[in-house]
C-alpha cells in the first residue's frame, strides 16, 4: 500500500511539472494520453525498482518493451531524481550508470552515454537544475553542474561546472546569459566557433594596417 501511494504522489508530481516546463500542455487529458516522456518514467520507477531487487531479465525486457511504445531509451540501472521532464522525447538515450538529479529538463534525440568498454561508472552525472538541448550528447563519467546548460547538437566529453552554458562540438563553456526564467533560450546561445573566427578577422585587420602604416613610413624616408 505504502508503494502504491508513493507511485501516485510521484505520477501527480510528474504531471504538475509537465504542466509548470510545458507552455503546449494545455489539459489533463493531453498529459495523461500525449506525453511519452510521462510513460517512460513510470515504465522506468518499475524497472529500477525491479533491477534493484536484482531480479534478471525482466527489468530490461520491460524496459525494451516501453523503449517501443515512447521511442524513449532508459536503462533500468539509471537513477533518476525527483520532477525529471523529457520533452517530446524521441531518440532519447539514457545510459545504465547514468545519475539524474531534482529538476533536469531534456529534451528529444539527448544521449546520456558512455565512450568505451570500460567497467564500473561510465556514464555522466547530471546535477540537479540542468537542462539539456535537443541532440546533445554528453558522454563518459564526466559531471554536468547544478544549473548548467547544453546547447542543441552539442557533444560534451569534459565535466562542466556549476552555472555555465556549453555549446559545439566539442562542447566548450560559453560565459553569456542565456536562460531566462529559468528557460534556455536556445536562439541566444554564441557560436564559440563563429566567435573565434571573428576574432582572428579582427586581428588579420590590425595587422593589415599595421603594415601599411610601416609601409607608409618606409615610402615616406625614401
Amino acid at each position: 500500500m505504502r508503494l502504491i501511494k508513493k507511485a501516485i504522489s510521484q505520477i501527480k508530481e510528474d504531471i504538475t511539472t509537465i504542466y509548470e516546463k510545458d507552455p503546449a500542455a494545455r489539459n489533463l487529458a493531453e498529459v495523461l494520453f500525449c506525453y511519452p516522456g510521462l510513460y517512460a518514467l513510470i515504465f522506468h520507477r518499475i524497472c529500477h525498482k525491479l533491477n534493484y531487487w536484482k531480479i534478471p531479465f525482466i527489468p530490461r525486457f520491460l524496459s525494451l518493451i516501453s523503449r517501443f511504445l515512447t521511442g524513449i531509451e532508459i536503462h533500468p540501472g539509471a537513477t533518476i531524481g525527483r520532477r525529471f521532464f523529457i520533452d517530446h522525447g524521441m531518440g532519447v538515450v539514457i545510459g545504465e550508470t547514468t545519475v539524474i538529479g531534482d529538476d533536469v529538463l531534456i529534451y528529444q534525440g539527448v544521449t546520456l552515454g558512455g565512450t568505451g568498454k570500460e567497467a564500473g561508472k561510465r556514464h555522466p552525472t547530471i546535477c540537479n537544475d540542468v537542462v539539456i538541448g535537443a541532440g546533445a550528447k554528453v558522454l563518459g563519467n564526466i559531471m554536468i553542474g547544478t544549473g548548467s546548460r547544453i546547447g542543441a547538437g552539442s557533444v560534451v566529453i569534459d565535466s562542466v561546472p556549476e552555472h555555465c552554458t556549453v555549446v559545439g562540438i566539442p562542447g566548450r563553456v560559453v560565459q553569456q546569459k542565456t536562460v531566462i526564467n529559468g528557460q534556455l533560450m536556445h536562439n541566444r546561445i554564441p557560436d564559440p566557433v563563429a566567435c573565434e573566427l571573428n576574432r582572428m578577422k579582427y586581428e588579420l585587420i590590425e595587422l593589415k594596417n599595421d603594415l601599411k602604416d610601416l609601409k607608409d613610413k618606409i615610402e615616406s624616408v625614401k
